[in-house]
């Protein structure tokens, strides 16, 4: 079964073209290291819940969107190999966290494994 690496995370709303970018750039190192699918989801309909939401889960201001995002592998093994390099390459060691289009102090991210993959 694939693996997935999942990611919640909120993008000024002045800034989500910058981080359009910086994504495209990604996806394609993702995918030239064997990433099955690279994807990169803006919020169009997520509404504040009550108690838990996307928009909740990042503590969004106004000025800001939720973006849901993944990464597909073939396995939890092969994620790492494909990440080991992806972290090695100068297009993504280079890049400075202080200079992203988001705050990565927010975002939610974590693997997981299918369990249906209908």
């Amino acid at each position: 079964m694939p693996y997935v690496d999942g990611f919640v995370l909120p993008v000024p709303k002045k800034k989500v073209e910058a981080y359009k970018r910086l994504a495209k750039k990604a996806g394609k190192i993702w995918k030239e290291y064997g990433a099955l699918e690279f994807r990169e989801c803006v919020a169009d309909d997520v509404k504040m819940g009550k108690l838990t939401s996307f928009p909740r889960s990042v503590k969004l201001k106004p000025s800001e969107t939720v973006f849901f995002s993944w990464i597909v592998y073939k396995s939890r093994a092969h994620r790492d190999r494909v990440n080991a390099k992806v972290m090695k390459d100068k297009r993504i060691a280079g890049m400075d966290m202080k200079d992203m289009p988001f705050d990565a102090k927010r975002m939610i991210y974590g693997g997981f494994k299918v369990m249906v993959d209908a």
